[in-house]
């Protein structure tokens, strides 16, 4: 069993590909002094974004870092921990990353990721956004919610940190499930964080076994 080990105030470096709503989450509560960490830089795989405009907003370093601009993965996923590295990350945030990142031995359950359903299910490749949300809908479920779990080199996998469930009521709509769902995601990322930051996650084979809080 490997005990995960960051600072007790890790600093985060944060990656999106879009408006950067779980990015202004994680900047108000950091704000707040509610968030075990420091934002520290951020990096878009996609111009323009309004999670780009916040970083920016908030004096935080910032990068557009495109998968076409590579030969392949691998070179795109090194770039893009080398900018992390540069600005001297201890944990690196996926959300609302479109991209699969190659996450080397060294950042291993070092990266995290936030995905909008209980996985395992309604996760992999092209189950993002509104898409997550309708496919639970027409399924019939009853409840949906959010996971945070540490990302490893296949989508939306790796040992699962923190779950919250929402009811999924008959009137809903993708829209609305997703409003509620990211409530959720608001309490369940930084939770995540913290736990990390406390030393209380272990993993054993793809399992994060999480210790009791200490008085």
């Amino acid at each position: 069993m490997n005990t995960i080990m960051i600072p007790v105030r890790p600093r985060l470096a944060v990656l999106l590909s879009g408006g950067g709503t779980s990015l202004q989450n994680l900047l108000d509560r950091e704000r707040a002094g509610t968030l075990a960490g420091t934002v520290t830089c951020v990096a878009s795989d996609r111009d323009g974004v309004g999670g780009l405009q916040r970083a920016q907003s908030s004096a935080i370093p910032s990068a557009v870092i495109r998968r076409r601009d590579f030969s392949d993965r691998q070179a795109f996923s090194d770039s893009l921990i080398h900018w992390c590295e540069q600005h001297g990350a201890d944990l690196i945030c996926l959300a609302g990353f479109l991209q699969l990142l190659t996450v080397p031995p060294r950042w291993e359950n070092r990266v995290i990721n936030i995905h909008p359903s209980l996985l395992p299910a309604f996760g992999g490749q092209g189950f993002h956004g509104a898409k997550v949300h309708q496919a639970v809908l027409d399924a019939g479920c009853k409840v949906s919610g959010c996971t945070v779990h540490l990302a490893t080199n296949e989508y939306d996998r790796g040992p699962i940190l923190v779950q919250k469930a929402v009811a999924v009521t008959e009137s809903d709509t993708a829209t609305t499930l997703a409003a509620r769902v990211f409530a959720a995601e608001c309490v369940a990322y930084p939770e995540a964080i913290a736990l990390l930051a406390q030393g209380r996650v272990s993993v054993a084979g793809n399992r994060a076994n999480i210790a009791p809080a200490t008085v």
